[in-house]
């Protein structure tokens, strides 16, 4: 491991940490998207930004001069609120007990490391002959994507792969394959009334959405997993509505949960569920997809992929943006991120010697011409792929 690669890397690191972006914080990712562009420029490529109401996203396009397009895909949001950094998860450099070193903070592993493996790459391949690349950065993906799937999803279409910087699994292995994730809210709407005075008069929302929970919801579920062994997740994680006990509640809702192994599975639990209606006289029933992953089966394409990237891979359960590049066919991997562990957690970290290594194996791809099997790949995929939307949003 070279020692000024690691130090350069790790400065960069910290510069983005420093930089505390929590998803849905437009103000930080401002901040950060300016701090990413400015280094993209230097790179050389062409940086488009889109504003959105939860942030900025980043397009920035290195032409090239070997055929195929290679889609790197990372995001800036973190799952840390402004002022970790100072208290539960400050900057860490230490050894493990193993003697391996590492990196402690807010984001060192989810994932602005894969930030600088992007930079630090592309910085390797100025001047050489190689594809043409496109790094799209998003600023949603921890809750969800809500407004960067149309731009990932139009990304995809016009790449011959797509490379993620999730992290890897814990031995190093990149990711093949996602469960599909969505999120769902149920909205009752009932009738307040006076509980003691006039009880006749009012609707329950809160026993509305519980009953339709308990007889249509669950039933629904242990149909699925009957039809689809081992293919659902159901998760129900909250249920809000009313306040005060002498009134009848009016509104309600409840959040699902669900992940999905197989599309069919997905199909046909989504389907059930956008079919739900209250069976209260009077009430009212609404189901709103708040978050949608669709499932990512692994192909052939993409382990040819992870092959032509030396490394080994094998599917994950979590959900990522490279949920939907897969599912559209565009061969895929995720998990080009450094090994680590503690996503999501305050003993969040990456280990150091697999920060530099991430950086290496993907320079020597990006310098390397795609192989033909995944060039003909995306031809094939060509003649069937519909035209894509434009993502919303005020491009600078």
């Amino acid at each position: 491991m070279s020692e000024s690669v690691a130090h350069a890397m790790t400065s960069r690191l910290r510069e983005l940490v420093q930089m505390e972006s929590p998803s849905a914080d437009t103000a930080a990712s401002a901040r950060i998207s300016e701090v990413l562009s400015l280094r993209l420029r230097e790179l050389g490529a062409h940086v488009e930004k889109t504003t959105t109401a939860v942030g900025t996203h980043i397009s920035a396009h290195l032409p090239g001069d070997l055929p195929g397009t290679i889609l790197l895909l990372g995001h800036s949001d973190t799952v840390w609120d402004i002022g970790t950094l100072d208290a539960r998860v400050p900057w860490r450099e230490f050894d493990t007990d193993e003697g391996v070193p590492a990196i402690a903070g807010p984001g060192v592993f989810d994932m602005k490391s894969g930030l600088v493996i992007i930079e630090t790459a592309l910085s390797r391949i100025r001047g050489t002959s190689h594809p043409t690349v496109h790094v799209v950065i998003t600023c949603d993906e921890e809750i969800g994507s809500p407004t960067s799937t149309d731009l990932v999803t139009a990304a995809a279409r016009e790449s011959t792969v797509v490379l993620g910087f999730e992290s890897p699994h814990p031995d190093g292995a990149l990711k093949i394959g996602r469960k599909g994730s969505t999120r769902i809210r149920l909205s009752t709407t009932g009738r307040e009334a006076h509980a003691a005075l006039d009880p006749d008069k009012g609707i329950n929302a809160i026993d509305e959405i519980i009953d339709r929970i308990v007889g249509d919801v669950r039933p629904l579920i242990q149909r699925a997993l009957e039809s689809h062994p081992g293919s659902v997740l159901y998760n129900l994680g909250g249920i809000s509505g009313g306040g005060r006990a002498n009134v009848i509640p009016a509104h309600a809702e409840a959040l699902l949960g669900l992940r999905f192994s197989t599309p069919e599975a997905e199909r046909d639990v989504l389907g059930q569920l956008s079919g739900l209606s209250a069976r209260t006289p009077g009430a009212t029933l609404a189901s709103t997809v708040l978050s949608q992953r669709p499932v990512w089966a692994a192909n052939r394409a993409d382990q040819d992929l992870a092959a032509a990237l030396g490394l080994a891979g094998r599917p994950a359960a979590g959900a990522a943006d490279t949920n939907t590049t897969g599912a559209l066919g565009v061969p895929t991997v995720d998990g080009m991120g450094p090994a680590g562990g503690g996503a999501h957690a305050e003993s969040e970290h990456l280990l150091v010697p697999s920060f530099v290594q991430r950086a290496d194996t993907l320079a020597s791809f990006l310098c390397s011409p795609l192989p033909a099997s995944l060039l003909s790949q995306t031809e094939h995929l060509d003649a069937g792929r519909p035209e894509h939307t434009e993502q919303t949003g005020h491009a600078e």
